[in-house]
């Protein structure tokens, strides 16, 4: 509950100092990109308990949208969100996520249910945590990540990869998050968060 209360709040205050930032992104992306809006993909909170995740349109919509993102959808990012990608301002409505109650502020990125589904034992464990905005594995696999993806030029190469060289390593560093949980430790990546650079 106080884990709950403590994202409530800052949430709140989250939200209050970045309505007028967020308004301004999607009103350039509806001018610019065109609808829709937001792109809306579902997540995991739980091994057996999906939600919809909201972020920034940065890419041109696709009528199979699956997977995680390589070089195979490269050539879809728009120019509005190559920017928003750069800065993880496509991330921006996942505040809502937050006051939601789906995911909190700091913890495991949600996966995909395909992901889940495959691998149950690390996600089990994973899943304890409720996922988050940012993290542990998010500060110190995502630029390795993308770079390992960035070469896939087939949605299956990407899915290939993603199983044999992320997976288990994300998870890793998130149980390493689930062991050293505390109130500073979120803050502190929170911090690391705002100052790390794109």
């Amino acid at each position: 509950m106080g884990q709950r209360i403590f994202n409530l709040v800052l949430g709140l205050l989250i939200a209050a100092v970045l309505a007028m930032p967020i308004a301004l992104i999607a009103f350039i992306i509806l001018v610019v990109e065109g609808r829709p809006v937001l792109f809306v993909s579902e997540r995991m909170a739980e091994p057996l308990r999906g939600f919809q995740l909201y972020k920034f349109r940065t890419m041109h919509v696709a009528a199979n949208e699956a997977g995680v993102s390589g070089g195979d959808k490269q050539s879809r990012i728009t120019k509005t969100g190559a920017f928003l990608r750069r800065y993880r301002l496509d991330e921006l409505p996942q505040i809502w996520n937050v006051l939601r109650g789906d995911i909190n502020l700091v913890g495991p990125r949600p996966p995909l249910r395909e992901y889940v589904e495959a691998y149950p034992k690390i996600y089990a464990q994973v899943l304890k945590s409720k996922p988050g905005i940012t993290g542990l594995a998010s500060l110190h696999f995502h630029k390795h990540e993308e770079w390992l993806l960035s070469s896939c030029t087939t949605p299956e190469e990407t899915d290939d990869v993603y199983r044999r060289r992320c997976i288990k390593r994300k998870a890793r560093i998130d149980l390493i998050y689930q062991n050293n949980h505390s109130l500073c430790f979120d803050l502190n990546l929170m911090a690391k968060t705002l100052l790390r650079r794109p």
